[in-house]
């Protein structure tokens, strides 16, 4: 089975191009070896995953070879994560950092004043809100 293929229909890439894009640029490894797309897959293999927006590596063991994308719940059974707890407790940590950053942004001064911002900042003699 292609590697490109099972990451695809076990969801942990959206396409299977995306899938493939990584296998080429060396960010799916086994054993500490780059894999091509189209390299064979075997149950027990362990794989080096970079994770969503490739903020650390999930160690990832094939444990049922998928033809076709399925649903989330069989797809989660084909593969065992042994990420270690810490690494992801730190990019859980990290994760929620940067949503209260956007947060603060969101909320906060954002560079030129809206009309509204505007209206009230020379209602209220200076005071902004």
């Amino acid at each position: 089975m292609r590697v490109d293929k099972w990451l695809w229909s076990v969801r942990l890439y959206k396409t299977r191009s995306q899938a493939s894009h990584d296998c080429s640029a060396g960010k799916i490894k086994r054993a500490g070896k780059n894999l091509k797309p189209s390299a064979a897959l075997k149950i027990g293999d362990t794989l080096e995953i970079p994770a969503h927006g490739n903020a650390y590596k999930r160690t990832i063991e094939v444990i049922e070879l998928l033809e076709k994308r399925v649903a989330a719940p069989i797809a989660q059974a084909a593969y065992q994560d042994h990420t270690p707890a810490e690494i992801l407790a730190e990019a859980e940590e990290r994760r929620l950092a940067e949503k209260a950053n956007r947060q603060a942004r969101k909320e906060g001064d954002q560079g030129r004043l809206t009309k509204r911002k505007r209206r009230k900042w020379e209602g209220d003699e200076g005071k902004f809100f």
